[in-house]
């Protein structure tokens, strides 16, 4: 119930960011966005009495009753919840206060950024905000190498070619794929990017004290490769080792103490999963 809890609260959050970027950057500006929220401004531009938060809700009516054979009714549930306080927030936030209008590309970068930050929030517990994140969603399971960032954009942009003709200026649309742009490279790093984990390979005629080392002090599984200098021809062995952002000071330092010479490369890593590091979730995104 702890975790059900804090789960929901997260979810509650990136909705209740989503909004406030939706009413501050974008309604206020004319700037066009995508998905089924795009496409309720869209409607709201032609008939202003229709509200953008109520209009959302009733366009994914039907995009969650096709996504509950394929998603599962969980994961529905806790998206219609964050489309239900999503929807809400922009209505309240709307009613409450008019946002004056600024800048237009400060507004889609700034809006962009805060959208994708609501957007990580909400998809890292596996949920949606209803509309082209479903698309997406369902997308994943047919192309799960690809970011849910990328599959965003194909339904995105299609709703921002209607929004320029609804606006009547390109424009709108134009800053409204800038701050989807944004909006998607900020999610990916809040799904992705937050795994600040490396990995090094160590070159070295002393490769064996550096073994030892990282297995015993720095507590670290080092695998030994089989290689071959390209100049001499003669074997080399090469230590590969996984380790966090936080160790790679101690990881150095440990190398340069017993071998100053040794041939050290260090690569970022994502997705690093077994001891001492992740575990596979088959819901993942």
């Amino acid at each position: 119930m702890k975790k059900q809890l804090k789960s929901y609260g997260i979810i509650t959050l990136g909705s209740v960011i989503f909004a406030l970027a939706f009413d501050v950057f974008f309604a206020a500006n004319q700037v066009a966005m995508g998905g089924i929220t795009g496409l309720a401004q869209i409607i709201n531009v032609l008939l202003p009495g229709l509200s953008v938060g109520t209009l959302a809700f009733v366009l994914n009516i039907p995009l969650f009753l096709a996504g509950w054979k394929f998603i599962g009714w969980h994961l529905l549930a806790s998206s219609l919840y964050a489309l239900a306080v999503s929807s809400l927030a922009i209505d309240a936030i709307a009613a409450l206060r008019q946002f004056p209008p600024m800048d237009p590309m400060l507004a889609c970068l700034c809006g962009g950024a805060a959208m994708g930050l609501g957007f990580g929030m909400v998809f890292s517990q596996g949920a949606t905000t209803g509309g082209t994140d479903i698309v997406a969603r369902l997308l994943k399971l047919k192309f799960p190498w690809l970011p849910m960032g990328k599959l965003m954009l194909l339904p995105d942009g299609t709703v921002l070619a209607l929004a320029a003709l609804a606006f009547g200026r390109v424009e709108a649309a134009l800053y409204g794929a800038v701050a989807i742009f944004v909006s998607t490279r900020v999610m990916d790093t809040v799904l992705y990017g937050l795994d600040t984990s490396k990995v090094a390979y160590i070159i070295s005629d002393r490769w064996r004290s550096i073994a030892d080392a990282l297995l015993r002090q720095q507590n670290r599984g080092v695998t030994i490769l089989q290689g071959e200098g390209g100049w001499t021809g003669a074997p080399k062995q090469v230590l590969l080792v996984a380790f966090k952002q936080k160790e790679i000071v101690r990881i150095k330092r440990a190398v340069h103490d017993i071998d100053p010479n040794a041939f050290l490369i260090v690569c970022d890593a994502h997705d690093v999963l077994g001891e001492g590091f992740g575990d596979y979730q088959k819901e993942e995104l």
